[in-house]
């Protein structure tokens, strides 16, 4: 997958700061933007925060069609399958975004997991109807890491990294506040959002479910339920669009041979990956990468 650098210089051609790491950026959304931010969307190892606050947004996500609309929150995790169908011309919004290994190093990552996924267990999408002062605090939020990124501060990455976890503090309790009622019982919640925290991390080398469900100590069975009771998806869905994603990526932006990336992703051999490839691609590998 690209990292926030390589996806923000791809989309826009630069960086959002002078002396930027690559780590943690906030910026204003116009319609332009919304569709320079197309271009590698559900490839990117990034979580983001999108709030509206004036036109619409229509994105793609689990085969339906999304709109945003002003107070509306869109929350991005890694590898998630989404794309931009179409976005009004007055079309205004904040977004936050962070490279997932910066944030999965901190320590309330775990709470951003939660934050992230538990729309999707509760309302069964990535978007949150947010009340209209809680959206306004938030922006306030977003409006202040814009103006730290732009600043000399000798301790400006200590500073962004902060104003981070407190955005995500009051994210959670407007989270709480937009949510009155809790609709999937927590054990679900919770076994789901650990599955969706191991995902990103080893679908390259773990194929079989049976492997995130004794990380979860749970059966099989059980994670299948789960998993598709909350989202309409099996946990091979999962597996196989990250997969997907991931070898798209190798393709296009690598000189690896297909063997080298059958083999990165660890697949048996070179030709069960083109299989894998042209059965969910509808191109071979060779084509794809030609193309």
């Amino acid at each position: 997958m690209y990292s926030l650098k390589e996806a923000w210089m791809l989309c826009h051609g630069e960086a959002p700061m002078d002396g930027w790491d690559g780590k943690i950026a906030c910026a204003e959304q116009d319609a332009q933007w919304a569709r320079e931010s197309n271009t590698t969307q559900g490839s990117v190892a990034i979580y983001s925060f999108t709030i509206v606050v004036r036109g619409s947004v229509t994105i793609l996500y689990n085969g339906r069609q999304l709109t945003m609309l002003p107070n509306d929150m869109f929350i991005y995790s890694p590898g998630m399958p989404v794309g931009i169908v179409d976005v009004s011309e007055d079309y205004h919004a904040y977004c936050l975004v962070a490279d997932e290994d910066m944030t999965l190093s901190v320590p309330s990552a775990r709470d951003l997991v939660s934050l992230a996924y538990t729309p999707i267990v509760q309302l069964h999408e990535p978007k949150l109807t947010l009340p209209a002062d809680a959206a306004e605090r938030l922006v306030r939020k977003m409006q202040e890491i814009i103006s730290n990124s732009h600043t000399d501060h000798i301790y400006k990455t200590e500073i962004l990294r902060m104003l981070y976890a407190v955005f995500l503090l009051d994210l959670q309790g407007a989270q709480e506040q937009a949510m009155h009622e809790h609709t999937a019982p927590r054990r679900m919640e919770e076994l789901f959002i650990g599955f969706m925290r191991l995902l990103p991390r080893h679908f390259s080398t773990h194929h079989d479910i049976g492997f995130y469900a004794a990380e979860l100590n749970i059966t099989p069975d059980y994670l299948s339920r789960i998993v598709k009771q909350v989202s309409g998806r099996t946990v091979v869905d999962y597996i196989n669009q990250l997969l997907l994603m991931e070898a798209s990526f190798l393709l296009s932006t690598t000189s690896l041979s297909i063997s080298q990336i059958a083999d990165r992703l660890h697949f048996a051999d070179t030709s069960s990956f083109s299989k894998f490839f042209s059965r969910l691609k509808g191109l071979s590998p060779r084509e794809y990468r030609e193309g």
